[in-house]
């Protein structure tokens, strides 16, 4: 569980009294008692108001703060307020500021805007959280501890090159094992001394962001910036940990955000958090998607739901309203996927400056009267009747979709075949293809153990990790099922093709290889073509994007390309491998394929889904205790009928008995104990 203090879901959000008067602090706790809001996030900007300088500070106003909301019972996450240093920072030590991706040095402003190789930063970041743990630690009201904030952005100032020197020097040793690593010979690139190598940015190796010459120095480089913040997460995490030994410590991560590891990340925090903002036309499966892989960041631990807008955002192109219901329909498909908090930001719309137009439970009218205000009071009394029901349940998949982000930064640096193969929208449709079959899947590393799985899917594995083959190959021959795609198997971990026919080190497991790939203009498509009925696949399919030219080495041959010069050719084989099955889909199918495929293989593993599937209604399972928590979400603007088959049990949010037929309203929930 995530904290004892509270025994049920946290409701709130964050919170900046510091920009308002007393009497606004007051009218605001009146109301989030009337929206039984019960923690609040604070001191996530405040590092300027508590350090006013060097060797001074003043934490009489957080004092207050903190003092005030505990003693309406509202709980405390409290947050190092590191997200932006204080001007009096950058103008007295210009080593914090970064340096951008151009080689301009930044001034002050904005945020994401310290150097993570800063010394100052570094030094007065630990000092803050120190300070702060110090002084609160065992306050009673105290829930969790939030270090920083949204985490992101690269640096490449003379610190950032000084510190990725050091970091060569521990991955490759010599410069010799780095020259050869990095392929240096090719365009004379050869580095004889350590101080030689400059960070890669439009001053060197790359242009428009993720082109580059040499893809293992802009690789490393990425590797190196991620680890560089997550130095600073856990130079601040020590300094709690030497006041405050007990309360966990969590930063607000951003699903699928492309700049760091975030499966490194996990490793380091306490527990999971992030910022769910989809758009009003994300597609419903990729949000899941996205919080089963926060989930998968810490082996399925429960997530904190720790950011999401109440009704609209500020910074996409168009910031559309949630529709009535939508609100509640999300965060419930939040906790569906693992989330044992519902948080926003922000509790009162700020004022001024950029989030002024960002949503939040209370308007700028403020007061409770708003449509806002109606439906958040509304979901904090459910939750208030769930009390610790659903706390610490978990999810039992029998399919793991493998997600690695130095296999994305590769694969978004290669230098061919085709600039439209997206990685994320690769793994997004295998995941999107069981979701619509309601079959939960979870999303998990490479270094997760398969044996958890019946089914594995490692959609465009392009690289390849030292061990990873080997586990593929034991959990294929002791009776599971692996799935890959096309363009996997290419490069080992310093980008470095392997030779010998792709795919590389899964030529084994998966019986084929391939020669040539053929990249398809935007708009061109070829057929995939079944030889016989296989399961639910049949007849013609479309792909497109890229085309793998295979051939088999015993693996069974189930579909040919239809045309081109490769007609004929294989482009969907499955290959027995001990007790076990590895398959190899040579080309990006479209959905209507990947829907028949996936529910084909998943009933050869015995795979059912969890409920007959509806369009437009997701529905995932957690379980505590041994007992089943099933969650249904309409996300159609219409009245569904649904099917229980032999389910019955009690809906919770409307303690009633349900089995059989039943409705469920346009945007409405159902979470039923089985």
């Amino acid at each position: 569980m995530i904290n004892n203090k509270l025994p049920k879901m946290w409701y709130g959000g964050d919170y900046n009294p510091e920009q308002w008067d007393t009497p606004t602090m007051e009218e605001d706790i009146r109301m989030f008692k009337l929206a039984n809001i019960d923690i609040a996030t604070v001191n996530v900007f405040s590092w300027a108001l508590i350090q006013p300088s060097e060797n001074e500070y003043d934490f009489s106003g957080l004092d207050r703060i903190i003092k005030r909301l505990t003693m309406d019972n509202v709980y405390i996450c409290l947050a190092t307020s590191t997200g932006a240093h204080p001007a009096w920072m950058a103008h007295r030590h210009p080593d914090v500021t970064r340096v951008d991706y151009d080689g301009r040095k930044r001034k002050f402003g904005g945020r994401h805007n310290s150097c993570p190789n800063s010394p100052t930063y570094r030094k007065y970041s630990r000092e803050i959280a120190s300070k702060l743990s110090e002084r609160y630690a065992n306050y009673e009201g105290l829930v969790v501890w939030h270090i920083s904030n949204e985490y992101g952005g690269y640096c490449y100032c003379v610190n950032c090159a000084e510190a990725f020197r050091g970091w060569l020097s521990n991955r490759y040793e010599t410069i010799e094992a780095l020259n050869k690593a990095w392929y240096t010979n090719f365009w004379g690139h050869t580095f004889y001394d350590w101080a030689e190598i400059v960070p890669p940015n439009s001053l060197s190796e790359e242009w428009a962001g993720n082109r580059t010459n040499f893809q293992t120095i802009s690789l490393d480089y990425r590797r190196f910036q991620s680890d560089s913040l997550l130095e600073c997460f856990k130079i601040e995490y020590d300094a709690i940990r030497e006041f405050s030994k007990n309360v966990q410590i969590t930063t607000n991560l951003m699903g699928t955000y492309p700049e760091l590891d975030y499966f490194k990340w996990g490793k380091e925090m306490d527990v999971v958090s992030w910022d769910n903002y989809p758009s009003i036309d994300t597609p419903v499966s990729f949000t899941a998607m996205s919080h089963a892989l926060m989930r998968g960041l810490k082996g399925g631990q429960p997530f904190m739901l720790m950011e999401q807008t109440p009704s609209q955002q500020n910074w996409q192109p168009y910031n559309s309203l949630k529709r009535p219901g939508v609100m509640r329909l999300w965060s419930y498909q939040a906790v569906a996927h693992g989330a044992d908090t519902v948080m926003f930001f922000q509790l009162r719309r700020s004022l001024g400056a950029c989030e002024k137009y960002h949503g939040a439970v209370i308007e700028h009218v403020g007061h409770e009267h708003t449509r806002v205000f109606r439906e958040c009071a509304d979901l904090g009394k459910e939750l208030v009747q769930l009390g610790d029901t659903l706390l610490d349940a978990r999810h039992q998949s029998k399919v793991g979709i493998v997600f690695d982000w130095e296999n994305r930064w590769a694969l978004d640096l290669t230098s061919g075949p085709t600039i439209d193969l997206k990685y994320v929208d690769q793994v997004h449709k295998y995941y999107d293809a069981f979701f619509q079959h309601n079959i939960q899947a979870d999303m998990i590393s490479v270094e997760e153990q398969f044996e958890r799985y019946e089914i594995v899917v490692a959609p465009v594995i392009y690289m390849m990790k030292p061990g990873f083959a080997k586990k593929v190959e034991q959990f294929v021959e002791k009776g599971g099922t692996f799935i890959t795609t096309f363009f996997s198997g290419i490069v080992n971990e310093n980008d470095i093709v392997t030779t010998g026919g792709y795919p590389g080190e899964l030529r084994k497991v998966l019986g084929v290889w391939a020669e040539e790939i053929d990249a398809l203009l935007p708009g061109q498509s070829n057929e995939i073509v079944m030889n016989d009925q296989y399961g639910h696949m049949s007849g013609q399919y479309q792909c497109n994007i890229l085309c793998d030219l295979i051939h088999s080495e015993g693996a069974e041959v189930l579909a040919t390309y239809g045309s081109e010069f490769y007609k004929g050719m294989p482009v969907l084989t499955k290959n027995e491998f001990g007790n076990g099955q590895a398959w190899y889909v040579a080309s990006s199918a479209d959905a209507q394929f990947l829907s028949d495929f996936v529910k084909t293989v998943a009933e050869e593993k015995g795979i059912h889904p969890l409920l007959k599937p509806v369009a437009g209604v997701e529905v995932t399972e957690r379980i505590k205790d041994g007992q089943a928590y099933l969650f249904v979400l309409n996300h159609n603007a219409h009245e569904v009928t649904m099917d229980l088959g032999e389910i019955q049990g009690t809906d919770l949010l409307r303690q009633s008995l349900v089995h059989g037929e039943l409705q469920l309203s346009a945007k409405d929930v159902m979470i039923i104990k089985k």
